[in-house]
């Protein structure tokens, strides 16, 4: 699991899946954006659009570098941190409950688990607590664990991160991290009662008919059913990075899931079906100076951008081992793109929201 690094976006061209079909020139947009970075360097790549009642499903390359298979439109991926939004969506909803407090501190829910009572549940779900990055740490690589048969409980997680100093003063500053999505991942359990795979799948998965989307337990390490390989470029070469532990990202970017699926959580999250009026508009409020890797303000749990039409994108990026995923919707739109490895050129982001998502 990476901290939040830009990887890139890729899709279209060559093998195209429609289900129902878009505005065409939004469709010949999308295709000349996403082929260019196809062109680049991508294994394959899935863009899945949503414009009111009609789906289109765009891919390109192929999903295992090894065969010359098409990719189709349910194939599954890795979404990484877009799974940040699934873990805010679950706390959020225990904030409208009245069993959980935005601004109490954390140690009310998890007594001595972290340093202090100063670190709030905000400052959490906004990347302001100042907690250490666990992830990437020697003994915290979920594709080095999987290869070693190793599994990583959230308290050794957590712990990893204490072993290092505080980036800084709790609510002083932001920054990307994924051990507050591993301890919300822990007061979730804590508040409820009940595992965060079980809260994740009464509270979303299943209201929604999300059938695609699961949370792998630990040392289920292998995407189920048809989905692309992720690549990534190490010194021996392209390797297949798709098999990875999943208890090391877990609450924080665990997700297995498809364009359908995300698309239609977007969609219910910002009509107000997950979280309530209140809480969605805390939600999706962006903290000022809180910026994430691709320029959108960041609220609890997802980025928000004004595009140049006038429209908010409200969305989550996502990268881990061999997957980039970029997955949001505007008030009318949903987009959801992944690619299963890096292509060369870094796309312009904004652009290709703008003709995915604009009017």
């Amino acid at each position: 699991m990476r901290s939040h690094v830009l990887a890139t976006i890729a899709v279209v061209a060559t093998s195209m899946a429609l289900v129902g079909c878009a505005t065409l020139q939004r469709t010949v947009e999308v295709q000349s954006d996403l082929d260019s970075l196809t062109k680049s360097g991508a294994v394959g790549s899935i863009a899945t659009l949503d414009d009111n009642s009609t789906t289109t499903v765009l891919t390109s390359g192929v999903p295992h570098q090894t065969n010359g298979d098409s990719i189709g439109p349910r194939y599954r991926v890795r979404i990484a941190g877009v799974t940040k939004t699934f873990t805010a969506a679950l706390v959020l909803q225990l904030v409208a409950q009245d069993k959980v407090g935005l601004d109490a501190p954390v140690q009310r829910y998890l007594p001595g688990l972290v340093p202090g009572d100063t670190i709030t549940v905000r400052h959490l779900l906004q990347h302001r607590s100042g907690l250490a990055e666990f992830a990437g740490e020697p003994n915290a690589d979920e594709w080095v664990a999987a290869s070693e048969n190793r599994t990583l409980t959230p308290a050794d997680a957590v712990a990893i991160a204490l072993s290092k100093p505080a980036q800084f003063e709790p609510g002083s500053a932001f920054r990307y991290t994924n051990t507050n999505y591993i301890v919300l991942g822990m007061l979730v359990e804590a508040v409820t009662g009940r595992s965060y795979a079980d809260e994740l799948r009464t509270r979303i998965l299943e209201p929604l008919e999300l059938e695609d989307t699961y949370l792998p337990p630990p040392g289920e390490r292998d995407i189920r059913g048809e989905h692309m390989t992720g690549y990534a470029d190490l010194p021996g070469g392209r390797t297949d990075v798709s098999r990875i532990e999943p208890s090391i990202p877990w609450s924080a970017g665990a997700l297995v899931s498809t364009g359908k699926d995300l698309n239609t959580f977007w969609r219910a999250l910002l009509s107000g079906r997950i979280v309530p009026e209140n809480e969605l508009t805390e939600m999706t409020t962006p903290h000022a100076g809180a910026t994430e890797a691709e320029g959108l303000g960041y609220g609890l749990g997802v980025g928000s951008t004004e595009l140049p039409c006038g429209v908010t994108y409200i969305g989550h990026s996502g990268g881990i081992y061999g997957y980039y995923t970029l997955s949001g919707a505007t008030e009318d739109r949903a987009y959801t793109v992944t690619l299963t490895s890096t292509p060369k050129e870094q796309p312009d982001i904004v652009a290709m929201l703008s003709h995915a998502l604009c009017p």
